[in-house]
């Protein structure tokens, strides 16, 4: 190592000091003459794991649970942890091999910034307990422009101090570790590099000649310690400032409820769909008593089913006869979808979701019954995963459980269609005779459909409702088709 380093060097400051070793995961620093007493620190320099972006709107995100432990070794495909997005609680899965070295983020940790450093893994075979924090790294990043503009203020007055030793433009990696090291700045060591540029040999000419030693890695705070200490370093009072919690003044009535990232995305979504997409509406009565046969029949043999099913069913089969109204806008164009993926609006604990059932033409009443009931007790869960809940080509809303008869919905974009469907309720058919009818309401893209297209489709589902066999009833015997008359 000693001749390698000749040779980079020159004999003589070789021969006076056994300069850093820097690999991507290894730093040794070893003084051997002058004086100083022969000793060496071994640092393990890990990679970083930072907070991933599990949503196209996820800006923060809380980590639920860590599933692995400091020292546990991990292989491609391993989930880290359970994190809460904006939308639902997501497994994180690593795609790197190694041991995790350091949990710098632990449980519970609320809304902890995409891109901040959550964690630290290291090599198999590396010393995992002798990790090093990077200085860099670790910093979470500011969570408001008041936040950032002090600390930009600080660093300026170390910019200007190395801009004034006229030679900070050309220094490389090396240097700057060498000056970190050993607490110098580059305006206290002279330059003799090209064009003023400061090289390793300068600050090791330094270092013998001042008989200096490398101080002592900096310990950085984890993100969410650095977090907590930040009020209690900017109040002149010993007493840390405490988070403020919503109170209710004496005699009040109120208090102000903080909203989830759930909330907070579904605000902001359901906004900028409101002010940007041109909602055109357009409702009809749907005559359900086949249906609800159908439904009382299938119960007999033991499969259960719910009239929201049957609409699933009907409106995937309603998109495959009118295709124009299978589609999303790309913010220029409506682009037709090839598959009909119909999303089922869940209301959970936390805000709204939209599980995805898939394909949903090709199944049967009976499968999309099984698909619905798992989606939505896994939503009720925050369980699902991405691809369970983003995307889709269609919406379905249904309130008619809880009594109401009519309703609008909000498009979920880059979907175009919404169909807000309303309880069932007894009616005189145009015969006389009493029917079970539905109201349902359609909200379409005027962008994308116009209101004939609009009104053929909703003409088309209600024919379909009015007569199930229109439906591809599969999982449903020949016999019992043959017993309920369809």
């Amino acid at each position: 190592m000693a001749s390698a380093l000749t040779g980079r060097l020159g004999r003589q400051v070789a021969n006076k000091f056994l300069p850093t070793l820097l690999t991507p995961k290894l730093r040794l620093r070893v003084k051997l003459e002058h004086g100083f007493r022969q000793s060496a620190a071994l640092f393990v320099v890990g990679s970083e794991i930072k907070m991933p972006s599990l949503s196209p709107t996820m800006a923060e995100g809380t980590i639920v649970k860590w599933l692995k432990n400091e020292g546990d070794p991990i292989a491609a495909g391993d989930v880290l942890c359970d994190i809460q997005t904006d939308k639902a609680i997501v497994s994180f899965e690593i795609e790197e091999e190694g041991i995790l070295a350091k949990i710098l983020v632990g449980n519970d940790a609320k809304d902890v910034k995409v891109g901040t450093l959550i964690a630290l893994m290291v090599a198999e075979g590396e010393d995992w307990k002798g990790v090093e924090i990077p200085a860099a790294g670790s910093a979470a990043p500011p969570s408001s422009p008041a936040e950032a503009k002090p600390a930009a203020s600080q660093a300026a007055p170390a910019v200007e101090k190395k801009t004034a030793g006229g030679h900070s433009g050309g220094q490389g990696p090396a240097v700057h570790r060498l000056l970190e090291q050993f607490g110098l700045s580059s305006s206290d060591v002279p330059a003799t590099g090209p064009k003023g540029n400061l090289l390793k040999g300068d600050i090791l000419n330094l270092v013998n000649q001042k008989g200096l030693k490398p101080k002592a890695p900096q310990t950085v705070l984890p993100p969410a310690a650095s977090k907590a200490a930040a009020p209690a370093a900017a109040a002149p009072s010993k007493t840390p400032a405490a988070k403020a919690k919503p109170q209710v003044a004496k005699g009040s009535k109120f208090i102000d409820v903080e909203l989830t990232n759930m909330r907070k995305t579904i605000a902001k979504r359901l906004s900028q769909s409101k002010s940007t997409i041109p909602h055109s509406y357009g409702g009809i009565d749907c005559d359900i008593s086949e249906v609800l046969k159908l439904r009382k029949a299938l119960k007999s043999e033991g499969i259960a089913t719910s009239v929201n099913d049957f609409v699933i069913k009907a409106v995937a089969t309603a998109l495959r006869q009118y295709p124009h109204m299978n589609c999303i806008w790309d913010g220029q164009q409506a682009v037709p979808v090839g598959d009909v993926d119909v999303s089922v609006a869940v209301a959970t604990d936390t805000g709204l979701i939209t599980p995805i059932v898939k394909k949903a033409s090709e199944k049967g009443v009976q499968e999309i019954s099984a698909v619905v009931r798992d989606l939505a007790a896994r939503a009720k869960q925050g369980k699902l995963q991405l691809n369970e809940f983003q995307g889709g080509s269609f919406t379905i809303s249904n309130l008619g459980m809880f009594g109401i008869n009519y309703f609008s919905a909000i498009i979920n974009p880059p979907q175009c269609s919404i169909l807000a469907v309303g309880t069932g309720r007894l009616i005189l058919g145009s015969d006389g005779k009493p029917v079970q009818s539905m109201n349902v309401t359609l909200s379409y893209d005027r962008r994308a459909i116009d209101e004939e297209q609009a009104a053929e489709f909703l003409s088309g589902l209600r024919d379909i409702l009015k007569d199930p066999s229109r439906m591809l009833l599969g999982g449903v015997p020949p016999s019992m088709r043959a017993r309920v008359g369809i």
